[in-house]
């Protein structure tokens, strides 16, 4: 957690410019800075496709100018980086609130052990401001393929997608990084298998994992059984499937939670500029189980 120093925005780049706004929750305890960077080159006739990355600020930290470059070389996305007012590359009690939903069990022990004793619960909140006010502010003048909108996020991120997947129309391409499963006795998967598949023929869900070993959210020394997650999370994504619904998963061999950040959000960005130029007709359609 040391401070950041000057990003691609910062530094300029050849293929995308940006526009930098600031906003603030709706009660004033959260202090958010979104970077909207947009290609150069002009939007397809349906418009750009567009994707919302949470703890943007580490995203533009570690976003490339060569990685802008390959996006360039295709129908390059607008990325809108949603981060806070901070020099860190995460704002932790912010996002702790902002990503994860109320608890579905009423054990105070328990929602306080698996946020680091941070408080949770106002994804709801958090989705009325991106969606209400962030959203028509970085897209203001910029031409935006509404049947194009994604949104990637990871770790509590990652809930926040799939929290936002079942609870929003607003998106159409959903990729979760490294959601923290284990939180909440996977009450997020038991929602996912439960939906109603029709209603949500026009959206597409990616669920991204690791490998890796992961250190539980009760105890940072205690590693989750990573296993058991993405066995789980598999049996979802599977269920969901069989029932018409486009989703699929990506394992990412080897990769730690922390590691899983970087590969996943540039994975989700070549995706979205592998998007169609001209508007699809979206249908539910069975996609990949497993992707390597």
């Amino acid at each position: 957690m040391q401070p950041l120093g000057e990003n691609i925005a910062d530094k300029g780049s050849n293929w995308y410019h940006f526009n930098v706004k600031q906003f603030d929750s709706a009660d004033g305890q959260r202090h958010y800075k979104v970077w909207a960077a947009i290609p150069n080159q002009s939007p397809p006739p349906a418009g750009y496709p567009v994707l919302y990355m949470l703890d943007g600020n580490a995203v533009m930290d570690r976003l490339s100018e060569a990685f802008l470059k390959q996006l360039s070389a295709k129908n390059p996305p607008v990325i809108v980086a949603v981060g806070y007012q901070t020099r860190l590359p995460f704002d932790l009690a912010a996002r702790a609130w902002d990503y994860t939903p109320p608890e579905s069990t009423p054990e105070p022990v328990k929602a306080s052990a698996t946020r680091f004793g941070r408080k949770g619960g106002g994804s709801a909140e958090f989705r009325r401001l991106l969606e209400s006010v962030i959203a028509p502010a970085m897209e203001k003048g910029v031409h935006i393929n509404p049947a194009e909108r994604g949104l990637w996020g990871h770790s509590f991120g990652g809930l926040f997608v799939i929290d936002t997947y079942l609870s929003s129309p607003f998106f159409t391409h959903y990729y979760s990084a490294s959601p923290s499963l284990e939180r909440d006795n996977f009450a997020v998967l038991k929602r996912l298998v439960n939906l109603t598949p029709a209603q949500f023929c026009h959206k597409q869900l990616e669920y991204m994992e690791g490998t890796g070993s992961k250190a539980s959210a009760a105890d940072k020394n205690a590693p989750v059984n990573t296993a058991l997650v993405l066995n789980k999370a598999e049996q979802a994504i599977n269920t969901l499937r069989t029932r018409g619904v486009n989703a699929s998963a990506r394992l990412y061999p080897g990769l730690t939670h922390g590691q899983v950040f970087n590969t996943s959000f540039h994975s989700a960005l070549l995706q979205m500029a592998e998007q169609p130029a001209s508007a699809p007709t979206t249908t539910c359609t069975n996609s990949t189980a497993l992707a390597g």
